[in-house]
């Protein structure tokens, strides 16, 4: 009984490890970032941007600083204020970057979300974030 119960644990240790690698490996954009678009949380959003980020707002793209984006994002987010946001897709290329398309529901409408994080001091930060009016 004793070594039926060591080897139970083993196992289910196992499975945990096999489950946590396997969720990592599916390259999912992290949480938080959702949860801070969700939100409309600019100040949020900003802990995961990139050294420079490239924002795009219906079809107008440019690069910032993270304390610039961070405004711009802001500025966005008050004029478009969240009803909700949920990512329709996730993956990842072969270069290891991640990303994410979403809808982003606002008072104003629907955008299409397109997030791209790549990896950096050993986290996903936020590259590339695009918001197109459907």
């Amino acid at each position: 009984m004793k070594n039926f119960k060591l080897v139970l644990i083993w196992v289910l240790l196992l499975v945990m490890m096999v489950g946590t690698s396997s969720a990592s490996a599916q390259g999912d954009v992290p949480d938080e970032i959702k949860t801070a678009i969700r939100n409309g949380s600019s100040n949020d959003l900003a802990r995961y941007f990139n050294n420079t980020v490239e924002i795009g707002l219906d079809g107008e793209k440019s690069s910032y600083s993270k304390t610039q984006a961070e405004f711009v994002l802001k500025n966005f987010f008050s004029k478009n204020a969240p009803v909700g946001f949920e990512f329709d897709h996730q993956g990842s290329s072969n270069q290891g970057q991640r990303y994410a398309i979403g809808t982003y529901n606002s008072k104003a409408g629907p955008y299409r979300v397109f997030v791209v994080v790549k990896q950096a001091n050993g986290s996903y930060l936020i590259d590339t974030i695009d918001f197109t009016k459907k």
